[in-house]
């Protein structure tokens, strides 16, 4: 696996090209945006020089890899591939547009990835000339960090792309779970969705704190990380356009986007990248508890709450 294209320069994106030159895999890093570009290859020179520091890889190591990097604004330049990771934005129609263009690029045996969370790969693949390549690589953001990827299997997808996408995701480094049934939302994301959305019901009906559901899922489940927490890393607009993705798929109530979440979106408290979610972090890396924007007491402005589970939204 030497040739790999990603298609999207974003926070997947670059954090995608960043593991696979680490894998030691020449990348082209495809964005119509220069300035997305351009930031792509600051936030991957800037991710490695923490790696450097904390002495999780060397500078010689580093530079290394950034020189196996190069970027382009056109996706032709995605035709000499061996396998393609597609990591636009979560739409159904963006994605499938790539595809399209991908099919008439690249050549009959390139494996085509998509990094999608929740949307099924069948139907991103219906339209691709070639669906039996298609792949679900569903890496985890951080994608430096996080060690998994979630491998997913379309209607088509034949046994040789799950066997080249695994050996890619693992030259990147990471460990790699298979998913052989197309659902919306695959296994984790389903997983990840119900709990955050259960978790910000309660807290949106006041049953309990944000810090302290975080602290009883840490410390007596063993997750290193709490549910809000996770939302706010990962993007709470990223978590509600998850859930919705998987909702309209299954009709399941308890994948409907809570009103918390869907307020919280309106109002931009999106999580770190926005400095606000349900902590704050403007001024503590640690984060503080943000009453005022997602408050579970009437006095403290509580937003209406969501039609329950087992009742249709």
């Amino acid at each position: 696996m030497t040739q790999v294209a990603v298609i999207g320069s974003g926070l997947m994106g670059s954090g995608i090209a960043q593991v696979t030159s680490l894998g030691g895999s020449d990348v082209t890093l495809i964005d119509t945006d220069e300035g997305a570009l351009d930031r792509a290859l600051a936030a991957i020179r800037s991710s490695l020089d923490r790696f450097v520091a904390k002495e999780k890889t060397t500078a010689e190591a580093a530079e290394a890899a950034l020189a196996r990097i190069t970027v382009a604004t056109d996706i032709k330049a995605a035709a000499g591939a061996g396998i393609a990771v597609e990591a636009v934005f979560e739409r159904l129609p963006v994605k499938q547009e790539v595809f399209r263009q991908l099919s008439a690029i690249v050549s009959p045996e390139t494996v085509l990835a998509t990094n999608t969370s929740a949307i099924p790969i069948t139907e991103i693949a219906a339209a691709a000339t070639h669906p039996e390549r298609v792949v679900g690589t569903h890496f985890f953001s951080p994608v430096p960090m996080m060690r998994l990827c979630e491998l997913v299997r379309g209607l088509h997808t034949s046994d040789e792309a799950l066997a080249t996408a695994r050996a890619f995701a693992e030259a990147a480094g990471k460990t790699c779970v298979v998913v052989n049934r197309d659902v919306a939302g695959f296994a984790t994301t389903r997983l990840i969705c119900a709990l955050i959305n259960e978790a910000a019901r309660l807290v949106e009906d006041g049953v309990i704190s944000a810090e302290d559901l975080d602290t009883a899922c840490k410390l007596g489940f063993g997750h290193p990380m709490g549910p809000l927490a996770t939302a706010d890393l990962t993007g709470i607009d990223v978590i509600a356009h998850a859930t919705e993705n998987i909702y309209e798929d299954t009709a399941d109530p308890q994948f409907f986007p809570p009103a918390l979440l869907r307020r919280m979106v309106a109002s931009g408290a999106i999580g770190r990248k926005s400095g606000k979610g349900f902590y704050d972090y403007s001024e503590l890396s640690t984060g503080v508890w943000i009453t005022s924007v997602t408050a579970g007491s009437a006095s403290r402005g509580r937003v209406p709450a969501p039609a329950r589970r087992r009742s249709r939204p």
